[in-house]
């Protein structure tokens, strides 16, 4: 049976167990936590600290590859670099292998507040995931991972 033909007889949607459901309100749960302290204390979004995180983790990336890498639609990444770059926590560099493009690269101090955010990020990481044993962390990592390739895989067709 094909996605499209399936029925509403086939099954009641209950919310609260609709699996994407779960996910968006668990991740959004966990985003607000997080990004209120990144707010607060360092004055970022979220998007802004994604990029953060991604360029201070892989170094200077292509805003294309930052889209793909962060998930994030076109306008974000443009906008949270923008913004970066107006701390200058981020530079833009010419791209030496397309001359048409550039990529973006943490600064001195954006490299500094990645240093100083990372161990407050995985402090929250921690406490989040105290309540569960390591076969249960790991557990939960390798099914996210499945769900994400599953669901680019729908996707793909």
């Amino acid at each position: 049976m094909k996605l499209a033909e399936a029925s509403a007889s086939d099954a009641a949607l209950k919310l609260d167990d609709y699996l994407p459901y779960r996910l968006s309100v668990a991740a959004n749960a966990v985003s607000d936590l997080v990004a209120s302290a990144y707010q607060t204390r360092f004055g970022l979004t979220i998007p802004q600290w994604r990029l953060m995180a991604v360029l201070g983790e892989d170094g200077p990336m292509t805003p294309q590859a930052l889209v793909a890498r962060t998930v994030m639609d076109k306008v974000t990444v443009s906008r949270a670099a923008a913004a970066l770059h107006e701390r200058k926590l981020v530079e833009r560099e010419p791209n030496a292998s397309d001359g048409r493009s550039h990529r973006v690269g943490l600064t001195a101090s954006g490299a500094a507040l990645y240093a100083e955010i990372t161990p407050l990020a995985l402090a929250y990481e921690a406490k989040l995931l105290e309540a569960f044993t390591p076969f249960e962390r790991q557990t939960a990592q390798n099914l996210l991972r499945r769900l994400q390739a599953a669901a680019a895989g729908l996707q793909a067709g």
